[in-house]
């Protein structure tokens, strides 16, 4: 099975590093020296990881064959993409591998039926759980403990406790308005 785990972005210096958006939550594994990567667009590889460092909090990288600053402008937007064995799971049991939330029913703590988790959207400060309704609607539930206090694999279902107006606009609590001004 294939897992995007990181974006590269631009580069950096004139040696050929570049800078990456890690999408994995093992970076140390998933982007260690050695590593050979597959790459959407796949024209573009496979790369292999010569080095890899943190400098001001960003991990940059740099791969064999690319030896300066114009050869690593030119993979930027590229995805990395690790090949990884389906019955692997993560070390930490809090965590998840995208493939195994997608597909799974999604139920409120009383068993009420959401619908089906068919995205997983990874943003700057949050993932989000992109779920299908059964209308044929689509939901985002921020994929955080507070929100998303279960996940069961074995029963194939994430369990979820919504704070109101999640769900259904009509629920929604105004925190305030300026009208109360």
């Amino acid at each position: 099975m294939q897992l995007v785990v990181a974006r590269i972005g631009r580069a950096h210096g004139i040696k050929g590093e570049v800078t990456v958006e890690v999408r994995t939550d093992e970076p140390e594994l998933r982007l260690a020296p050695g590593a050979v990567l597959a790459t959407e667009p796949s024209s573009v590889g496979p790369l292999t990881i010569a080095t890899g460092r943190v400098h001001s909090g960003r991990l940059l990288l740099r791969f064999e064959g690319v030896a300066d600053r114009t050869a690593a402008e030119a993979l930027r937007n590229t995805l990395l993409i690790a090949e990884v064995d389906p019955e692997e799971v993560p070390e930490d049991p809090e965590e998840f591998y995208d493939h195994q939330l997608i597909d799974l029913d999604v139920v409120t703590r009383d068993g009420t039926a959401v619908g089906r988790i068919s995205e997983v959207s990874h943003l700057p400060y949050q993932d989000l759980l992109i779920v299908q309704r059964p209308d044929g609607g689509e939901v985002m539930i921020p994929f955080v403990a507070e929100i998303v206090p279960e996940i069961d694999l074995e029963e194939q279902r994430a369990v979820i406790d919504p704070p109101p107006g999640l769900l259904d606009d009509s629920q929604a609590e105004i925190a305030s308005s300026r009208e109360d001004r």
